[in-house]
């Protein structure tokens, strides 16, 4: 095992870049540099994190011989140019979602980190909520039956009216789907991941609600306001705001869910149902520390994120005590914690506790499937 302390570089300079950046500090991860789209933006996102150099490129970083490490959280059209690369110059590499924009292009990024034996992880961070953890321990334990029904959500609000705008916007930059790349890639990783059964068919139905934005002529953060003086112009939407899919797994289960980036007053609510045949689980990322318990035959439970308390797997990703929030920043680390563990050991381990970019080509090929049911409006077998 390597003791040395690891070095990594960040890509991308936003709000996930921010996050990746604290994560890996609080894991004593040294982080050497970023690289943003523009040098000017990154070297002020530079100073303000306090790390130490800005590149001036893809190639510099990939020629910095400290770093073992690169996150990738640019916008998803750069995915896979610069995994592809990274991977050529023996980066160790953690991909944010969708790991690109079509199957063929994660299957090349997975290929080559295979061929270099190099740990690729997907940032599927949702699979650290330490109650998801809990919830998937407890189905493969048989403790609420055989998963019958699964049903949820992922809502948000930030991009409700027509001012509002991201460069996620942009099928361009973000491909055709929005809402179910962005968010919902992650709810359907979750089901996936928590009742540990594959999806197999699906039938969805897009929407477009906002059909016309104005967009501000200038670059937005993401979760940023313009303002109402930013000067716009109109651009005609393609993309998905929301979406309804229904689902089917493999265990024979079945599913629907709500995607949506226009639902007033929903922040980032990723709510998760599993319906069994002796009792149910219900967890939701707005108040991560309970997970409720359903009973027929006698009264419900509450049961509380408490290390002390829970399934040994839900608590080795648990870092407070109970009572002691824990929330989005922590299943960075708990993330990123695992995939260390793996660098230091130097190779991929079998089976991966992350997502891996296999992972990652089986979330492309579930939007593929989406995109099919929704255009063809019939169901559609996930390849």
């Amino acid at each position: 095992m390597d003791d040395r302390q690891l070095r990594s570089a960040v890509i991308g300079v936003g709000f996930i870049g921010a996050l990746h950046v604290d994560a890996l500090r609080r894991l004593g991860v040294d982080v050497v540099g970023v690289l943003g789209a523009s040098h000017a933006e990154a070297a002020g996102r530079a100073a303000a994190w306090h790390v130490g150099h800005v590149y001036e490129d893809l190639a510099e970083l990939c020629a910095d011989e400290r770093i073992d490490v690169v996150h990738v959280a640019s916008p998803n059209h750069l995915h896979h140019e610069h995994v592809m690369a990274l991977l050529e110059a023996g980066k160790h590499v953690v991909c944010e979602k969708p790991l690109a924009l079509t199957v063929r292009q994660g299957q090349e990024m997975d290929a080559l980190a295979r061929a270099k034996g190099l740990v690729a992880a997907l940032s599927f961070n949702i699979r650290f909520y330490p109650l998801l953890h809990q919830a998937r321990s407890m189905i493969a334990n048989g403790e609420i039956g055989t998963p019958r029904l699964v049903t949820g959500g992922y809502q948000q609000d930030w991009l409700l009216l027509e001012t509002d705008w991201n460069w996620r916007l942009i099928p361009e930059q973000a491909g055709r789907l929005r809402a179910v790349a962005d968010i919902g890639s992650h709810l359907l990783d979750a089901a996936q991941f928590v009742t540990g059964s594959p999806i197999t068919e699906i039938l969805a139905d897009l929407h477009t609600f906002v059909p016309v934005r104005r967009r501000p002529v200038g670059p937005v953060q993401t979760f940023a306001d313009a303002g109402d003086d930013t000067e716009r112009v109109e651009v005609t939407m393609t993309s998905d705001d929301a979406a309804t899919i229904l689902l089917r797994f493999a265990n024979g289960a079945r599913g629907s869910m709500v995607v949506s980036q226009v639902s007033p007053g929903r922040k980032n609510t990723l709510r998760l149902d599993i319906a069994g045949s002796r009792a149910g689980l219900e967890w939701s990322s707005e108040n991560p520390e309970q997970l409720w318990i359903g009973h027929r035959e006698r009264a419900n439970e509450l049961l509380a994120r408490d290390p002390s308390l829970i399934d040994p797997a839900a608590a080795a990703v648990s870092h407070y005590p109970g009572g002691h929030a824990e929330g989005f920043a922590e299943t960075f680390l708990g993330l990123f914690a695992v995939v260390y563990a793996a660098v230091r050991n130097g190779a991929m381990p079998d089976p991966a506790p992350f997502a891996t970019f296999g992972d990652g080509i089986t979330a492309l090929r579930i939007e593929d499937a989406i995109l099919a049911s929704h255009d063809e409006g019939r169901w559609v077998a996930v390849d």
